[in-house]
């Protein structure tokens, strides 16, 4: 049972899926993660398991969410109710869950992201200590709120506009933005004296570090966190895709286009580091993690470049960019949920947006709070992705590519690769990462308090909120595959 779209609902070209799409994936994990992670795993060391992960994990996802969220015209609860089985809205309503949760917090992320712009243009970071300013904001009250609704307030007005006019057109002026100020910001940080050492840390590749079992690990991470696989958003864009769209082509574009954003990434930051800071900070500075990079070392780079107060506001406005495009899809999905059930966009958004502002005020007064559900819910989104490797292997994977993925001028012979990824690949990469998660869990984040549910970074807080989401959902099933399926669900 499907919705089928008018022209109207429908992206104009495929080079607005595609922009879209790439908008949906590029987000703060390209900006802020990626070069951290990268120079953690030895660079170029990291760049080879990193690049097969695009391939073997981040495309098949992405393929499958294109071809369920065509296939059914509906978000994820109704793609899995209508296509894998009632009973199984549930599995959908998780994916749902998993990105609406991160939702919560990553648009208090896209407030920071767009206070540093304001901060950095009027020159309130020039000549203070970092470390301190970040602090005294992070520990504040109304700024970190205020933004929180700002960047929700922004995303909801373009979601609200629809797909054509609102999500469609967004993303034609942020992407091409976010690009060229990611090239203006190469461009500076190359040109450095010095910064042939970065260079060369993040593009020439220790292979004895190919043998240490983490840096296979973190790249499939990466991948999968920053690609969008799993999230569910590619199901919601996939709707109003045309019939002839090339589904393997896109998803395929998107995850290159991801790809091409976080080597941009790195290629702005590894090399201004080492130029810039003696060897032992630059260091320093990659390890502190997403928001000591970001918000504490990035200002004090750009403060000791030539012209630093011209392009540290150009990095946090590409920063913004990336956040408020990603944001946009999560909104977009969470409005998606309900317009499957009946209720109408402009309707839905507000609802949205109502309850992410409030859902995102614990995260936007407490690190303790944002850290603990970034902890949670980013993990969530391995079982999200698996839930979906499991859908296509429900469906049966050749018949899936058959009914969804296939065109009439491109039908493939035989099992394609990313077929065999889906059904076999997939689910032992799942059963890898979480198991190497709980481990790390249980022997080095926090060996003594694991199981506690109350500690930050343990296996136990995961567990009991992943419990609860999943016996409501559970509870709930049948009314959700009921609602998700009814026949005045909207697009439009």
């Amino acid at each position: 049972m499907s919705v089928r779209p008018t022209a109207s609902d429908l992206f104009t070209s495929r080079w607005g899926v595609i922009l879209a799409g790439i908008g949906m994936a590029v987000g703060t994990g390209n900006l802020w993660r990626f070069p951290r992670v990268a120079a953690e795993n030895g660079g170029g060391s990291f760049l080879i398991p990193w690049l097969l992960a695009l391939f073997l994990w981040s495309i098949p996802l992405l393929i499958a969410e294109f071809g369920f969220g065509r296939g059914a015209r509906r978000g994820p609860i109704g793609a899995f109710s209508a296509l894998i089985g009632r009973r199984t809205a549930w599995m959908g309503g998780f994916v749902v869950v998993t990105t609406v949760m991160i939702m919560f917090y990553y648009s208090v992320v896209t407030g920071w992201a767009l206070k540093y712009v304001l901060a950095s243009l009027t020159g309130d970071l020039a000549g203070v200590d970092t470390a301190a300013y970040w602090e005294q904001y992070s520990a504040s009250v109304w700024q970190p709120v205020f933004f929180h609704a700002v960047a929700l307030t922004i995303t909801g007005a373009v979601v609200a506009a629809g797909v054509t006019r609102g999500i469609e057109r967004a993303n034609r002026i942020i992407m091409p933005a976010l690009f060229l100020l990611l090239l203006l910001a190469v461009a500076r940080s190359v040109t450095l004296p010095g910064a042939g050492r970065g260079l060369a840390y993040l593009f020439v590749p220790d292979l004895a570090l190919l043998a240490n079992y983490r840096t296979w690990l973190e790249a499939l991470t990466q991948s999968a966190w920053s690609t969008g696989a799993g999230w569910g958003l590619a199901f919601c864009y996939a709707i109003y895709v045309r019939d002839g769209e090339d589904v393997v082509t896109n998803a395929a574009s998107i995850g290159i286009g991801n790809n091409v954003a976080s080597l941009l990434a790195g290629m702005a930051i590894l090399p201004a580091a080492f130029a810039l800071l003696p060897v032992a900070d630059a260091r320093d500075a990659l390890a502190a993690g997403n928001l000591g990079l970001t918000f504490i070392w990035i200002p004090e780079v750009f403060a000791r470049m030539p012209a630093g107060t011209v392009f540290l506001p150009l990095f946090f406005l590409a920063l913004s960019c990336a956040a408020v495009s990603s944001l946009i899809a999560m909104v977009e999905l969470a409005a998606r949920a309900l317009m499957d059930a009946g209720v109408t966009r402009a309707r839905a958004v507000r609802l949205v947006i109502a309850v992410g502002v409030v859902m995102g005020l614990p995260s936007a007064v407490s690190l303790q709070v944002f850290e603990n559900q970034d902890w949670v819910w980013g993990l969530a989104l391995m079982i999200s992705g698996l839930f979906i490797a499991v859908a296509a292997i429900r469906y049966d994977v050749d018949r899936f590519r058959a009914d969804m993925v296939d065109t009439p001028r491109g039908r493939s012979r035989g099992r394609p690769w990313w077929a065999w990824v889906l059904k076999y690949l997939v689910p032992v990469e799942f059963a890898v990462m979480f198991g190497w998660w709980i481990f790390q869990a249980a022997t080095v984040i926090d060996p003594e308090g694991w199981w506690n549910p109350i500690r930050m970074y343990s296996v136990g807080t995961c567990v009991v909120q992943w419990a609860i989401a999943l016996g409501l959902l559970g509870v709930f099933n049948r009314r959700l595959a009921a609602r998700s399926l009814q026949p005045h669900a909207t697009l439009g």
